[in-house]
């Protein structure tokens, strides 16, 4: 998928209706107040020797920041908005409202906006080091923790 397509998920979510309970169609789960969206995906790295996994982590992350600076020329400078608290807390017990609980489970950091009352972010997701990378947008009513 290419950024141009990314923006387009993006702002197709921003207009979206969110729905009442939790589902998932295609590559989008939703639930009440929040969309996330795998933008794109790699392959995984069960047979791989450590090589091509550095190799696409750094792809994902270029790509990531390149569509950052694209939402950054729309809508301002990012937040950079770290999950390890959240998952740490998480962790401890705390009820985290999705997507937040789901999304620190699997990303570290995410570039953060605030645009007409949703927050909108995107980020790199990796559960495993054997698993593939996903890149992760998510458009929500529902305040950070």
């Amino acid at each position: 998928m290419t950024t141009a397509r990314h923006l387009e998920v993006i702002d197709l979510l921003r207009v979206r209706d969110f729905p009442a309970e939790r589902g998932r169609s295609g590559a989008i789960t939703s639930g009440p107040g929040y969309h996330l969206a795998e933008l794109s995906t790699s392959e995984d790295f069960w047979d791989d020797d450590g090589s091509r996994r550095v190799e696409v982590e750094e792809q994902y992350e270029a790509e990531c920041e390149a569509l950052a600076e694209l939402l950054s020329q729309r809508w301002g400078a990012a937040q950079m908005f770290h999950l390890w608290s959240v998952l740490t807390r998480g962790m401890e017990g705390e009820e985290i409202a999705e997507p937040w609980g789901e999304l620190s489970n699997s990303v570290p950091y995410l570039h953060l906006w605030r645009v007409d009352h949703h927050w909108i972010a995107v980020g790199v997701s990796q559960w495993e080091a054997e698993l593939e990378f996903q890149l992760m947008a998510v458009v929500t009513e529902v305040d950070p923790p």
